[in-house]
């Protein structure tokens, strides 16, 4: 297991609908935490990368619908 954790900044905040399926996107083997910070606009997920790349996730993050751009910063455990 590699373990990695990423942050996206994102636009608009998210609602009921994506929360509900972000919690789906939480099912997806290799996605291990996801928190947000309201303030700062951004959410950081932490997964598992010899199961997912860093675009299964910004891609299962736009599948919830969120409005999610560029990425902060990375940090590998």
């Amino acid at each position: 297991m590699t373990p990695v954790d990423i942050v996206f900044g994102y636009g608009t905040p998210p609602g009921e609908s994506e929360l509900r399926a972000l919690d789906r996107a939480r099912d997806v083997y290799g996605m291990r935490k996801i928190s947000f910070n309201e303030n700062a606009h951004a959410i950081r997920i932490e997964y598992d990368a010899s199961r997912l790349t860093e675009d299964d996730v910004a891609a299962l993050l736009r599948e919830a619908g969120f409005d999610v751009h560029r990425k902060r910063d990375v940090t590998v455990a």
